[in-house]
């Protein structure tokens, strides 16, 4: 996954500051355009992805991504003590690959998503579903789960064309 979630990146350029809160984020709107672009023509979802990805561990988290100028969906899944990044491709739904996380940062951040989800009730492909039935005409393009205050939620960013908003999902 790109190292600044785009679920921050969307929620920065949603509301039109920058990572310190001052000036117009003009690069963070290129970004929330490149992806409106991208997905314009795409029907395959971000829950596909996550379905998609079982087969290589319990997905942890997952969120679009254009890297290297090319769309995928990123999903980080655990499977016992290790980790690994599926990447699927948004077109044919396929699995193109799939690397164990070595990076600490990274590592981190799927055993803080693992946590939160041994505390779950409710899968990734539920929780984006709900956010979306809630936000009619967007979609899912990120989710991540984490605990607040001992309970596990998912923080849902939805995309409706270069609009985006930031949800919060129980996972309980």
């Amino acid at each position: 996954m790109v190292s600044r979630p785009l679920g921050l990146l969307v929620l920065v350029a949603a509301a039109g500051l920058s990572a310190t809160g001052v000036a117009p984020a003009l690069a963070q709107d290129e970004e929330i355009e490149a992806m409106a672009a991208a997905l314009k023509d795409t029907t395959f979802t971000l829950q596909d992805g996550i379905k998609a990805s079982e087969r290589e561990g319990q997905p942890i988290s997952a969120q679009f991504e254009i890297d290297d100028g090319k769309l995928q969906i990123s999903i980080y899944t655990a499977k016992g003590d290790d980790f690994a990044e599926v990447v699927a491709d948004p077109k044919t739904g396929a699995v193109v690959k799939t690397e164990k996380i070595t990076d600490t940062d990274e590592l981190s951040d799927a055993a803080d998503q693992k946590a939160a989800m041994a505390k779950s009730k409710t899968s990734l492909v539920e929780a984006a579903d709900a956010a979306v039935k809630e936000n009619a005409g967007f979609r899912a393009v990120s989710i991540f789960p984490d605990l607040r205050d001992g309970h596990a939620i998912a923080e849902v960013t939805l995309l409706q064309g270069t609009t985006a908003k930031k949800v919060t999902e129980s996972l309980d």
